[in-house]
Order: structure tokens, then sequence, then C-alpha cells
């Protein structure tokens, strides 16, 4: 995933660069980690949160010890009980449902829109619509699992917003709560039609979760994750939530969670922040050159689309092929890495049996499952370095395509002559 050694290869990802490049930086914060020995809490911590508040545009930022946490926390503090079902989809790291099963909840699955791989809104409104009901007090209830439905978790795929003004103007008609999933969205944007302004991911719903895992926009040496509201009430419940339930030192209000953020941590991600803006815009920059040399690619690799409500930051670079696993070795030869994320839906996971879903129950998500590839994508990705790896996959797939042809001639030939 790292850079190699050979100089000729591609990785899929280089978290070496940058780091060497402020390696200054942050191992000045090491050291005055160790001479103040404020290794939990403390003023480093708290103005991370300031700052990344302010760079989402939120009144108020909670830093937790991972993306996982942050959004069970968040789902907690915003009143999602045990024996609830919570509305989500099934094309995301399994977190996203981890998080929703800790609090007691049931995930129940949406499907995407094929173009975003976000939650499709119309899905979501036949959700609503058809798949659910009301009791006598007016709760909106599940007719797959009987239990009553309290929020919604649209989750901002590969650093592009699901399209949110939709998603909101539902869980308004319905009384339902929305909380972000924005680990993989730091500083991405959505233009709301409805505010008629640019809003950034962790900014919409009633609270939103990030993560810091070191490969993302803004990763971590390690473990860590945030939550984003504009909600005081919220944000109070969150930090009870990760330290143990105090709302001072030894008063336990609740039963809370060691969720806590190391202060060497988010001393790191301070001094990174400064970056991000930065490093999105070339993120950017690195896909706008990828969509100009797939321009010759005809229909043989679809690359990302991008809505004009959406400005994307880029966290992985997905296109789509018919020849997935084939397209992979030919990279890997070349000595170009690439991933995918993610292979399969998660109601077909093994982890979600229990739920009894069957494949074709969300076959937009499994369309591109079967589909996805990942290219390098990080921000000291040179042109050159992209051109190598488009010009590898229209090599590939112009064999391909040309094989393919071949095939079909060679069987039609074959039919002929036996007619």
């Amino acid at each position: 995933m790292t850079m190699s050694n050979n100089t000729n290869s591609i990785p899929f990802l280089d978290l070496v660069t940058p780091h060497v490049e402020m390696e200054q930086e942050l191992t000045a914060i090491f050291h005055k980690v160790l001479h103040t020995a404020g290794f939990i809490g403390g003023p480093m911590v708290e103005e991370f949160e300031k700052a990344f508040a302010a760079f989402c545009g939120t009144s108020h930022s909670i830093a937790i010890s991972s993306g996982t946490d942050a959004l069970r926390f968040a789902l907690m503090a915003c009143g999602v009980q045990p024996g609830d079902a919570v509305v989500t989809v099934p094309h995301t790291f399994i977190a996203t449902t981890e998080a929703i099963s800790q609090t007691g909840a049931l995930p129940e699955f949406v499907d995407i829109d094929e173009r975003t791989y976000n939650m499709d809104p119309e899905k979501l409104q036949e959700y609503l619509e058809k798949q659910c009901t009301t009791d006598k007090s007016g709760k909106l209830i599940s007719r797959r699992s009987g239990r009553p439905v309290t929020a919604i978790v649209p989750v901002h795929l590969y650093g592009q917003t699901a399209d949110m003004d939709a998603i909101l103007e539902l869980a308004s008609r319905f009384k339902l709560i929305v909380i972000e999933d924005a680990c993989q969205a730091h500083g991405a944007e959505y233009f709301s039609r409805k505010q008629n302004r640019w809003m950034k991911a962790g900014s919409m719903g009633r609270a939103a979760a990030f993560s810091f895992y070191p490969g993302k926009n803004l990763g971590a040496c390690g473990e860590a994750g945030a939550v984003t509201t504009n909600d005081a009430v919220v944000a109070k419940k969150i930090s009870m939530l990760r330290d143990h339930g105090q709302a001072q030192k030894y008063y336990h209000d609740v039963e809370g969670y060691n969720g806590r953020l190391d202060a060497l941590q988010a001393g790191l991600l301070h001094a990174k922040l400064t970056h991000l803006a930065k490093w999105n815009a070339q993120r950017r920059e690195r896909a706008a050159e990828y969509r100009r040399l797939f321009a010759a690619a005809d229909d043989a690799v679809a690359p990302p689309f991008e809505p004009s409500w959406s400005r994307a930051v880029y966290h992985l670079y997905v296109v789509r092929t018919d020849n997935r696993e084939g397209m992979m070795n030919h990279l890997k030869k070349a000595g170009i890495g690439t991933g995918i994320h993610y292979p399969i839906p998660l109601h077909l996971q093994k982890a979600y049996a229990p739920m009894k879903h069957h494949a074709g129950d969300f076959p937009m998500a499994e369309k591109a499952a079967a589909e996805i590839v990942s290219l390098p994508m990080f921000p000291q990705l040179t042109t050159e370095q992209q051109a190598r790896v488009v010009g590898e996959i229209l090599s590939f797939t112009s064999k391909f395509t040309r094989k393919h042809a071949e095939a079909e001639f060679a069987s039609s030939a074959a039919a002929d002559r036996r007619a």
C-alpha cells in the first residue's frame, strides 16, 4: 500500500512522503508531548477540536479514539436506542453497520445510486413509503424487522457527498435523525439547493462521524476519529460517552466508554490539518488528469461520476470495468498497485447472514461491487505516473477487446461451418 523500493513501481497509496516532508514538524510535537507528559486530553486535543470544527463549518468537534467509535457515540447521543432500526447502504465498510449494531440497533439497507455509489434518495423514499408502516403513536415501523425506524446514516463514500437535500427532506417528513458517515470525506463539499450555498461534509446532519485512519485524506499516525455537530447537547453527551460518562472527574452521569483520543495523535492531526486543503486540491487535480487521460478509453473503463452539486475530495479514485481481475493482474505485473473497495456488499457478508438477505436484493450495490477497481490516488502522484497507469489500462483493454472480438468471430465461423 505504501511506497515500494522499486523506483519503477507506482504504489496504490504513499504514506511515507508526506510524513518525511513534515518530519521536523511532527517530531517537534512528539517532543512537546514527552516534555509535558500531557498524554490524554488537555490543550492539544482541545486545539485540534476547535480547528477541525472550524474546517468543517460546525460549532463543535469532539475528538474520539476511532471513526467507528465516533459513529457509535454519535448515534447514541442523538437518541438511537437498542431495538431501533437505522437505515444505511450495503456498499460501505462494515464499520458503518458495526456502529449501528453496537448501539443495539439493527441496520436496514437501501440501494445506492449506480453513478455516485452513495445512498439513492429514490430508493430511500421507496423504503420509507412502501417497506415501513406507522403504529398508533405515529412511529415509523419497518415491515421487515418490526422495529421502529429512527435514523438514517448516509455514507459519503470515496470522498464524495451523498445528495443531502433529498435525504434531509425525507428525514424531516418522516421525523428521522440524520447522522453523516463522513469517514472518507474530509473537506468534501455539497451545494445545497435549499440553503443556496456550498456546505462541508459533516455540517448537514444532526451529527457526523470522521475517521483519521492513516490512509484517509487527513490521517493520524494510528487510530483516531471525531464527531462534528452544531448541537451543543449532542456534543456534551458525546464528550461524556467517550470519557466513562464523566461530567467532571469521578462524577459519572451515565455509564460511558473509554473512547478518548491521545494528545499526541491530536497534535499530529492539527499539524496536518493546515495542509489538508492543499492536499485535497491536489487530489482533485489528479482526478481531473485521470479524467482527461480516460477520455480515450471509450466504454472499456468508466471513471468516477461527479454531479454538479458535488466537490469531491477523492479519498479513492474508483473506476469500473467488466474484467476487473484481468486488469488488476495486468497492472500488478506492471508494478502498479490497485485495490477493491468493497468486493462484497454488506447484506451478503457472512456476518449478516442472520438478516437473511439474498443476491439480487440490492442490485446496484452488487453490480458496483463486482466491477469497481481503486487506482493509485494520493496528493504526490505525478502526471507521469498517471499516464503510465492509464496507458497500461488502455493497453490491457484494447488487447482484451480484440481477443473477445476474435473469440466471437471464431465462434460465429464455427457455427457457420456446422450449418
